[in-house]
């Protein structure tokens, strides 16, 4: 028996086949950029469908699919909230599979990427041997996956570790309403836009300046900074202290054995945890700090992916 995985982005989707055991048979990657709506769930289909058909009849023929995505999956519904998809304000993704694996006898369970990274992790990764850990992950967005006394939480309506709503600033701005305070400033995305907003000013000459903002990556903000550039130092600053002050926040709220830190900025980022790790002792209640452990992802990029081939495995 074996399973497939689906870890859906905002811009591309990998699908992987899994072993029990959490062996990869294969992976692909597919890209979305140029999708909205249906034309995502149908590629996402289409590759699903083939590779249920591949493997049909053979010793490994598919069971089970997992599916993370970008968002919140409301299981009262079977309904997805993919605010970086266009069309997925609340798209019937449970029910495109339901009738695509109909006749296949293959069974279906979805959950969100940040459920789908703690769950990896847990399974295969930093919090294999705890009962609680929190896996915040930092890329164009910013979430939570809780695992408290050895359960994932999840809240009233499946939407437990929105964590890019975390207040970090008592000055309201409009921009916080779509993704919240600290996504706004923290994410990727919110650090980019503090750059351009200092790479135009006038007085600026440094090392950012001369990097198309459109090819613009955490690893040339870094080595700005480590290069002493003025704008790099103070972003980079600005934003150690953000997630430090996140991560003291839930620490103090769910009393953690193990913090991981993942997603595409955590990656490169991780060299600033011991920073990280310095602010939240400042603001973090302190009997919880003394006891939580800081560390980065050990699936990298495929703890979702590995969190959803779990999730097709206890579906089975």
């Amino acid at each position: 028996m074996s399973i497939i995985a689906v870890d859906l982005l905002s811009t591309s989707f990998t699908l992987a086949v899994f072993g029990k055991s959490g062996r990869i048979f294969e992976k692909q990657k597919f890209d979305i950029t140029s999708l909205k709506g249906s034309q995502v769930s149908s590629l996402i289909q289409k590759q699903i469908n083939s590779t249920v058909k591949k493997f049909k009849g053979q010793p490994l023929q598919i069971k089970s699919v997992g599916i993370g995505v970008p968002g919140i999956y409301y299981s009262k519904t079977g309904n997805v909230w993919a605010p970086n998809i266009p069309g997925w304000e609340n798209y019937p993704l449970k029910k495109d599979l339901n009738y695509l694996l109909i006749d296949e006898n293959v069974k279906a369970k979805i959950a969100s990427k940040r459920t789908c990274d703690i769950l990896g992790e847990k399974w295969q990764g930093a919090a294999k041997n705890t009962r609680n850990a929190i896996f915040l992950s930092v890329g164009n967005g910013i979430g939570a996956g809780v695992l408290i006394d050895g359960r994932i939480l999840y809240g009233h309506n499946d939407i437990v570790g929105a964590a890019g709503w975390l207040t970090s600033s008592t000055q309201y701005k409009n921009e916080f309403k779509q993704t919240g305070s600290l996504e706004s400033l923290a994410s990727w995305k919110g650090i980019l836009r503090k750059i351009i907003e200092y790479v135009k000013a006038k007085n600026y000459n440094g090392r950012l300046k001369n990097i198309s903002l459109e090819k613009l990556s955490i690893n040339d903000l870094i080595t700005a900074c480590e290069e002493k550039d003025p704008v790099a130092k103070k972003i980079v600053k600005e934003s150690v202290e953000l997630w430090g002050v996140a991560s003291a926040n839930l620490i103090s709220l769910f009393n953690p054995e193990i913090l991981i830190f993942g997603g595409s900025l955590f990656g490169p980022a991780l060299k600033f945890l011991d920073r990280i790790k310095s602010v939240a002792e400042k603001w973090a209640q302190p009997i919880s700090m003394v006891g939580v452990k800081f560390c980065g992802s050990k699936l990298g990029e495929d703890a979702g992916l590995y969190g959803a081939g779990f999730l097709a495995i206890k579906k089975f």
